[in-house]
């Protein structure tokens, strides 16, 4: 069974510190760097854009996992292959005609992502899930950090998990929000692949611990 992965949120760093801690990220057993990029109109908060998304690459040594919580995100999908993402995903709710922004997405070889709004049922997935080569489950409401877990996201998990294995899609299975010790190992006996972790990593004491931690219990 492949490795269950971690992935530190940035939107939870220290925005005055950027650097260290990125270089943190880069010394621990975190797989990804997850990147939240809002606009403001998706979702009621704005986060942080190119520049700063540009700035993370230059030092970041792993996977750069770019979360786009934007209207229109086909204008962007080439800028962010360009600044260095490794994954972009998109959400469905912002996608007019999805497998188009899919196979935009895959044309600069990065890997397409789709997350769901808490609300929005995996089923709408069924026509399109082959081509996605990650979803991500939103665990709380998106745009802000911080927010309490949504009990419903294990069940949520369990269908998508039955979905993608009907389909025989190869998807990983993202969460994010409000992920932590008391819930990571349940996530992924339900199905979960990648835990986004934020403030849970960046308000700990000890980041790298706590990153080891998640890791080994996510893989236990």
């Amino acid at each position: 069974m492949s490795s269950k992965l971690i992935a530190p949120s940035i939107l939870a760093a220290d925005f005055a510190n950027l650097q260290r801690d990125v270089e943190m990220v880069n010394e621990s057993e975190a797989d990804w760097f997850h990147i939240d990029i809002m606009d403001g109109v998706f979702v009621p908060n704005i986060s942080f854009g190119m520049p700063v998304l540009q700035a993370i690459a230059q030092h970041a040594k792993k996977t750069i996992d770019v979360h786009l919580m934007i209207v229109d995100p086909d204008k962007y999908i080439k800028t962010f292959a360009d600044l260095g993402s490794d994954v972009l995903t998109v959400h469905y709710e912002a996608c007019t005609h999805l497998h188009r922004t899919l196979q935009a997405i895959k044309a600069e070889d990065m890997k397409a992502g789709v997350a769901l709004n808490p609300h929005t049922n995996v089923n709408v997935l069924e026509d399109t899930i082959k081509d996605i080569d990650l979803v991500c489950i939103m665990s709380v409401n998106p745009g802000f950090g911080g927010q309490s877990f949504i009990e419903n996201t294990y069940s949520k998990v369990k269908q998508l998990k039955d979905l993608i294995t009907r389909k025989g899609a190869s998807t990983q299975i993202e969460i994010d929000g409000g992920v932590t010790n008391k819930n990571a190992k349940q996530l992924v006996d339900a199905g979960a692949d990648v835990l986004v972790a934020g403030s849970y990593v960046f308000k700990s004491n000890t980041q790298k611990e706590t990153i080891k931690d998640l890791k080994a219990i996510a893989n236990s």
